[in-house]
C-alpha cells in the first residue's frame, strides 16, 4: 500500500484561481484590441490605445495566466511525483500574494506608458526585480521538494520543470540587465545589434521555457493520468528533453533574418531552429503512441481530446516555426500578420488546451469533488478549437497577402504596385475574421472559468491523498 501523504493544496488553489481571473481579463483585452485594428475609433483614450493595451494583453496572458497556472500545476505535480509535501508552503503563499500585487502593478505601469520596449520584457526595472524574487521563491520550493523526495526515480515532467526554472532565470536576468536612470526608467547595458540579439535570444526562449518546457511537463504527467495509459517511451521522452534543451537556446537569431545581425549568427539560429523539429516531434510521437489502440478515448474521455489536439498543435507549431526561419520564407512573411497567426496557434491551441485540461483534472482533486459539468468542458473544447482555427488560418492567409502586396513591383518602372494604405485596406476582412474567431475563443474560456469556479465552490474538506 502506498504511503499516505498530507499534500499542501492551498498554493495550488490560489495560483489556479488567480490564473483563471487574470486570463479572463487579458483575453477580453485581446478581443478589444482586435476590434481596434479594424475600428480605429475604438482607440478612444490615451491610456486605452492599441499600443498600451497590447502590452497588457501579452503580459497578462504570458505571466498572469500561463505562469500562474504553471505555478499552480507545478506545485501539484511536484508533490505527486516526489510523494513529498511542498517543502515551504508558507513561502508559496507569500509568493501568491506578491504575484497578484505584481500583476496589478505591471498592468498599471504598462497602461501609463512605462516600458523598456522589448517584446516579453516590457516591464521596467523595479518590477523586473519583483519578477526575479517571485521566481527565486518558486525555485526554492521546486528544488527543495525534489531534493527531499521520497520517490527515488525522476519522471520526465520533473526534468522539464527543472529546465524551466533554470533557463527562465538565466534568460530573464541577462536580457533585463539595465542601468536605472529614475524610478520608472532604465536603459539596457546592451546597445544596437547586440541588444537586438540578446533580446531575441531571450524572446524566443521565453516562448521555449514558458510556453513549451513547463507545458510539456504538464502533458507528460496529465495525459497518462487522465487516460490511465502509461507513457509510450520514457527513454524517448528523455532523449527529446535533452535534445530540446540543448537546441532551443541557439534559435533566437532566426527572428533577425535580413537585419544588420551578422549572417553567420543568423545561419546558426536557422540551423538549430530546423534541428528543433526532431525533439519536438519526439514528444508528439510519444503522445500519439501512448494512445496506441485506445483512440476511442477521444470520444469516451473528455480530457483526451484536449491533450491530443494540444500536442498536435504543438507539432504543427514546431513545423511552421522552423519553416518561417528559412530566409526564402522569411523574406515573404516576416513582419506580416502570419507571425501572430503562428504565435496564437501555439498559445490558443497548444498552451490553452493543455493547461485547461490539466486544470479540469486538478481542480476536482484539490477540492475533493467532481467537475461541475463535463458537458460544459466539451462545449469549451469546441469553442476554443474552432475559434483558434479561424483566428490562425485567417492570419496565415493575410500574412501571405501582405507580404505579396508589399513586394509587388511594377514591371514598367520598378515602382511599388501598391501603396502601404492600399495594403492596410485589404487587411480589414481578415482582421474582422480574427475578431470573430477570438470571440468564439473568449466565449469558450468564459465557459472554462465558470466551470472551474463552480467546481471550486462545491469543494469538500481536503483528505490525505495516496499515490501519484
Amino acid at each position: 500500500m502506498a504511503e499516505s501523504v498530507a499534500y499542501e493544496w492551498k498554493p495550488v488553489k490560489g495560483f489556479a484561481l488567480s490564473g483563471v481571473f487574470w486570463g479572463a481579463v487579458s483575453i477580453l483585452i485581446g478581443l478589444f484590441i482586435s476590434i481596434q485594428m479594424w475600428k480605429p475609433e475604438w482607440n478612444f483614450a490615451p491610456y486605452l490605445t492599441y499600443g498600451r493595451l497590447r502590452a497588457v494583453h501579452v503580459n497578462g496572458l504570458a505571466f498572469g495566466f500561463a505562469v500562474a497556472e504553471i505555478f499552480a500545476l507545478s506545485y501539484y505535480i511536484v508533490q505527486r511525483l516526489t510523494r513529498t509535501r511542498l517543502l515551504f508552503p508558507k513561502l508559496a503563499m507569500v509568493q501568491l500574494y506578491i504575484f497578484n500585487v505584481a500583476i496589478v502593478a505591471a498592468a498599471l505601469s504598462l497602461l501609463a506608458g512605462f516600458t523598456q520596449s522589448k517584446e516579453y520584457a516590457e516591464l521596467e526595472w523595479p518590477l523586473d526585480i519583483g519578477v526575479v524574487i517571485l521566481w527565486v521563491m518558486f525555485a526554492v520550493n521546486v528544488f527543495g521538494t525534489i531534493i527531499k523526495r521520497k520517490e527515488e526515480q525522476m519522471y520526465i515532467s520533473l526534468w522539464y520543470l527543472i529546465a524551466t526554472v533554470i533557463a527562465v532565470a538565466v534568460l530573464y536576468i541577462v536580457n533585463n540587465l539595465a542601468i536605472p536612470v529614475g524610478l520608472f526608467k532604465s536603459y539596457s547595458i546592451f546597445a544596437g545589434v547586440n541588444d537586438a540579439n540578446v533580446e531575441w535570444w531571450y524572446g524566443h526562449n521565453a516562448v521555449g521555457f514558458v510556453f513549451t518546457t513547463p507545458i510539456l511537463a504538464l502533458f507528460y504527467y496529465y495525459l497518462p493520468k487522465s487516460t490511465g495509459l502509461p507513457i509510450y517511451s520514457h527513454r524517448l521522452s528523455i532523449i527529446a528533453f535533452w535534445s530540446l534543451v540543448f537546441a532551443y537556446l541557439w534559435t533566437g537569431a532566426h527572428h533577425l533574418v535580413y537585419t544588420p545581425l551578422p549572417d553567420w549568427i543568423q545561419t546558426v539560429g536557422i540551423a538549430f531552429t530546423m534541428f528543433m523539429i526532431a525533439p519536438s516531434w519526439g514528444s508528439v510521437v510519444n503522445g500519439y503512441y501512448t494512445m496506441g489502440g485506445n483512440w476511442d478515448k477521444m470520444n469516451t474521455n473528455y480530457l483526451t481530446k484536449f491533450f491530443i489536439l494540444g500536442i498536435t498543435f504543438y507539432g504543427l507549431q514546431t513545423l511552421q516555426g522552423p519553416t518561417q526561419g528559412l530566409r526564402v520564407v522569411s523574406q515573404l512573411i516576416h513582419y506580416t500578420d502570419w507571425v501572430p497567426g503562428h504565435v496564437h496557434m501555439g498559445t490558443m491551441g497548444w498552451v490553452a488546451l493543455t493547461v485547461c485540461a490539466a486544470m479540469y483534472y486538478t481542480i476536482p482533486k484539490v477540492y475533493n469533488t467532481e467537475l461541475h459539468s463535463v458537458k460544459l468542458a466539451n462545449v469549451h473544447f469546441w469553442l476554443v478549437l474552432i475559434g483558434q482555427l479561424i483566428f490562425s488560418i485567417s492570419m496565415w492567409i493575410l500574412g501571405v497577402q501582405q507580404g505579396a502586396m508589399w513586394k509587388a513591383i511594377s514591371p514598367e518602372d520598378g515602382s511599388l504596385t501598391y501603396t502601404f494604405m492600399e495594403s492596410v485596406v485589404k487587411n480589414y476582412p481578415y482582421w474582422q475574421m480574427r475578431t470573430f474567431g477570438g470571440a468564439l475563443f473568449t466565449l469558450g474560456m468564459v465557459v472554462f472559468a465558470y466551470n472551474v469556479v463552480m467546481t471550486a465552490l462545491k469543494g469538500k474538506p481536503a483528505q490525505t491523498a495516496e499515490g501519484r
